[in-house]
């Protein structure tokens, strides 16, 4: 018998086949949620584990192709799958391209602090390990660019594009 009290909803969560929470509301190009039955942008499969040649490129196509909601997903992966000695790094990356995506959408304080946020982790990350280009990555070129975009979306206060203001991850 349920002993659920007629008037309360049991779960109106999405949930995902293994039952837990993920919300399937469709998204756009930038990753923001649209109203059931719109047609949105193909979502970034969770959980891949991949080498990091193919999260760099993936990342990279997803860049250029104005979809920075969609690499920070792919760095989220690394960062949640990779070695331990490597999680500060593609996190970094991941603050990056959430950086991006808040410059594209015209977040004026966000996009910047995320961006300047992921800027210092990378170079943090660069000089802990002595690693200033792991796997082709322009660590030093990366800072740089996010700095540019953070003062540029800062004084223009305008949405960015994202294609067209997306980094060469490899330099």
């Amino acid at each position: 018998m349920d002993s659920t009290p007629a008037n309360r909803q049991v779960d109106a969560r999405d949930r995902d086949g293994e039952g837990r929470a993920r919300n399937a509301r469709p998204r756009d190009g930038l990753g923001r949620p649209l109203p059931y039955g719109t047609d949105g942008v193909e979502r970034q499969p969770e959980g891949v584990v991949r080498a990091p040649a193919a999260t760099v490129a993936e990342a990279q196509r997803l860049l250029a192709a104005g979809k920075p909601f969609h690499a920070h997903e792919v760095f989220e992966d690394a960062w949640k799958s990779g070695p331990e000695e490597e999680r500060e790094l593609w996190r970094g990356l991941a603050q990056l391209a959430v950086g991006l995506t808040h410059a594209a959408r015209g977040n004026r304080a966000g996009g910047p602090r995320l961006l300047r946020r992921g800027a210092g982790a990378v170079e943090a990350w660069a000089a802990s390990s002595g690693r200033p280009r792991p796997h082709g990555l322009d660590l030093a070129g990366l800072a740089g660019w996010a700095r540019a975009l953070a003062r540029d979306a800062e004084r223009d206060g305008s949405a960015v594009d994202a294609a067209v203001r997306a980094p060469r991850l490899r330099g």
